[in-house]
C-alpha cells in the first residue's frame, strides 16, 4: 500500500514539474524573445541569430534544470512520504494483528499533525477493543461459572432419583424447581443486560417527575418490605423534579436498587430515598441500613458479575447483574453512578441530567 501512495504522489509531483516546465517554455517563446528582438532592434543588434541563440540555450538550461528538479522531488518524495506515510503502514500492520486477536500493539505517535492525531485516535480504538474482548472473555468465564452451578445441583439430584439415592418427594421436586428458577433469573439477567447494553441506540427520552415514577416502584415492593418489617422513608427536593430520561430504562433502574435495597436491608431496618441538585444533575440516593458491602469493594460492585460475598449473595439469588445494568442504563442517558458508607448505612446513588436547572 505504501509504496502504491509513495508512486502516486510521486507521479503528482511529476505533473506539476511537467505543467510548470510548459508553462516557462512558453513564456520564453512568446515572451522573453520577443522582448529580446525588441532589445535588440532598438540597439541596432542582428536578432535573428542573437534570438535563436538565446532560445536554444534556455530550453536546454531549462530541459536540465527539469531534470534536476525530477530527480530532486523523486528522492525527496521518497524520503519524506515514507517518513509520513511510516504510521499508515504501521497501523495496516496493527490492523491485521487486531483481526488476528492481538490487541497488544499500538502505533507510535511522532508528531501532532493530522498523522499525529490519526495514530491517537487508533491506539484508543485499539484500546477500547482490547477492553471489549476482556470484557467478553470474562463476561463468558462469568455466565460459564453462574450456570455451571445450578446445572450441577440439578445434574446430582436426577442421578440420585434414578439411582435411588433419593426419593421422589415433594421436597426433592421443589429443590429442583428452585435450581431451574435460578437458571431462568440468570438468563433473565443476562437479557436485560444485553439491551441495556444497546440502551444508547433506542433511547426514548421524555419529560418525568422523579416521584411520579419512584412511588408506583415502591408500592409494588410495599409487601415485601413489610414482610420484614423495612421501613421507607422519601425525601424530594422538589415534588416537581424532573429529568429527561426514557421512562421504560430508568423504571428498570429504581425497579432494580429498590430490589438490591431490599434483599441486603436486614429485618427490622430501613430504607432512605432521596433526590439532591447537583451541578445541573439531580441525584437519586437510595440509603439502606446495615449491608454487606465492604469498603473495599464498593469501586467494583457496578461491574459484571461482582459479588463481595460470594456465599452470601447466592442465598438472596443475585448473579452481580442487577447493578451492572443500572451502570449500562444511567451512563446511556449521560449520567452517573456510585455508592458510599457512612454511619452504617451503604448509599447507592445515580445522577442524570436535570430536564431544566431549578434553584
Amino acid at each position: 500500500m505504501k509504496k502504491r501512495i509513495i508512486w502516486k504522489l510521486l507521479g503528482i509531483n511529476i505533473l506539476i514539474i511537467g505543467f510548470a516546465m510548459i508553462i516557462v517554455w512558453l513564456a520564453i517563446d512568446y515572451l522573453a524573445a520577443d522582448y529580446l528582438a525588441k532589445l535588440m532592434e532598438k540597439y541596432h543588434v542582428s536578432p535573428i541569430d542573437t534570438s535563436q541563440m538565446f532560445t536554444d540555450s534556455v530550453h536546454r538550461y531549462l530541459i536540465w534544470a527539469t531534470l534536476a528538479s525530477i530527480a530532486l522531488a523523486v528522492l525527496l518524495s521518497f524520503v519524506l512520504v515514507k517518513r509520513v506515510l511510516g504510521p499508515l503502514q504501521k497501523m495496516t500492520d496493527i490492523t491485521r494483528k487486531i483481526a488476528a486477536g492481538d490487541y497488544s500493539a499500538r502505533v507510535p505517535i511522532k508528531s501532532r499533525d493530522e498523522v499525529g492525531q490519526l495514530a491517537g485516535a487508533f491506539n484508543r480504538m485499539a484500546d477500547s477493543l482490547k477492553q471489549v474482548e476482556q470484557l467478553r472473555k470474562s463476561m463468558t468465564i462469568d455466565v460459564a461459572h453462574e450456570l455451571r452451578t445450578p446445572l450441577t445441583n440439578i445434574q446430582g439430584y436426577l442421578e440420585a432419583l434414578i439411582d435411588g439415592v433419593v426419593s421422589a418427594s415433594r421436597e426433592t421436586y421443589d429443590l429442583l424447581l428452585e435450581e431451574t428458577l435460578r437458571l431462568v433469573r440468570l438468563v433473565e439477567d443476562i437479557l436485560q443486560l444485553a439491551k441495556a447494553d444497546a440502551a444508547r441506540a433506542d433511547l426514548q427520552k421524555e419529560r418525568i417527575l422523579l416521584k411520579a415514577l419512584i412511588d408506583p416502584v415502591i408500592d409494588s415492593f410495599r409487601s415485601c418490605f413489610d414482610q420484614k418489617n423495612i421501613g421507607i422513608e422519601m425525601q424530594f427536593r422538589q415534588s416537581t423534579d424532573a429529568v429527561r430520561a426514557d421512562p421504560t430504562k430508568l423504571t428498570q433502574v429504581v425497579r432494580n436498587l429498590i430490589q438490591n435495597a431490599w434483599e441486603y436491608t436486614p429485618a427490622g431496618g430501613n430504607l432512605h430515598i432521596s433526590t439532591q441538585l447537583r451541578s445541573g444533575e439531580i441525584r437519586v440516593v437510595f440509603s439502606n441500613t446495615g449491608g454487606e458491602i465492604a469498603e473495599k469493594d464498593l469501586p467494583f460492585i457496578f461491574e459484571r458479575f461482582f459479588r463481595g460475598e460470594k456465599s452470601r449473595s447466592r442465598e438472596h439469588g443475585g448473579a452481580g447483574i442487577g447493578l451492572a445494568i443500572v451502570k449500562e442504563l444511567i451512563e446511556a442517558h449521560g449520567g452517573q453512578v456510585g455508592a458510599e458508607i457512612s454511619e452504617g448505612q451503604t448509599h447507592i446513588w445515580f445522577s442524570i441530567p436535570a430536564s431544566h436547572p431549578q434553584a
